[in-house]
């Protein structure tokens, strides 16, 4: 049986959710926190309270590299003063200073393929990253390169691809067992619109991905 990492009683997040774009993790990471009973916090609003506008602004008048270093030092305050579920943006984990922050935590990478993540996201202009002349490319870059870091910080995986937000939810839950023991298959959760609202049979993702969901084991299980 697999063991999740321990978590301390200190003040810190029950569960830190990571991903790419298109994910789900704000949809997902309320919904939830409304079943477990905890509050929810976006790393992104965070910074963009502390930077008084939006990401896309600080992307457009700051640069990436202020955006990032803005992003480390509000990711590591938050790994300290918040609880309850915290979703974390899509490129955080390519900080080695994150990644070594969220050892001891329990850490949800919630996973999408290429087709159906250029699909949710839908060149948003809300994600600068992802504007360009050709998105499917630019978000196929994307996930190679963060897929094994959100792999290495992860203790679950879960592949949202496909699936509704409640579907995903129950997937979290069974996996950090916290499932209620007499939820059936068919049970929903309120969902609200979001980066996973309506999840169809799309194409067929150009990227494996793990069964879902995985649950790693302790560090020496851990991709390095």
């Amino acid at each position: 049986m697999a063991i999740l990492r321990p978590v301390s009683s200190d003040r810190r997040p029950t569960l830190v959710l990571v991903g790419p774009p298109g994910a789900g993790k704000t949809t997902v990471g309320r919904a939830l926190a409304r079943r477990l009973g905890v509050s929810f916090t976006d790393a992104d609003h965070l910074i963009e309270e502390r930077a008084g506008k939006s990401i896309p602004d600080v992307f457009v008048e700051d640069g990436e590299p202020a955006f990032r270093e803005l992003e480390r030092e509000v990711i590591a305050e938050a790994l300290t003063s918040t609880d309850g579920v915290l979703a974390l943006g899509g490129g955080a984990v390519m900080a080695p200073e994150t990644r070594e922050a969220l050892r001891g935590h329990r850490v949800v990478a919630l996973m999408v393929g290429l087709a159906d993540g250029v699909r949710r996201t839908g060149m948003s202009t809300a994600r600068p990253l992802l504007t360009g002349v050709n998105p499917r490319a630019t978000f196929k870059a994307l996930l190679e390169a963060r897929i094994p870091l959100y792999r290495e910080v992860a203790t679950v995986e879960v592949d949202t691809s496909r699936k509704t937000p409640g579907q995903v939810v129950r997937a979290v839950l069974e996996a950090i067992g916290e499932a209620a023991p007499d939820e059936g298959p068919g049970d929903e959760i309120d969902e609200e619109p979001g980066d996973v609202d309506e999840v169809g049979a799309g194409a067929p993702d150009d990227l494996p991905l793990l069964p879902n969901p995985t649950v790693l084991g302790s560090d020496r299980d851990r991709p390095s």
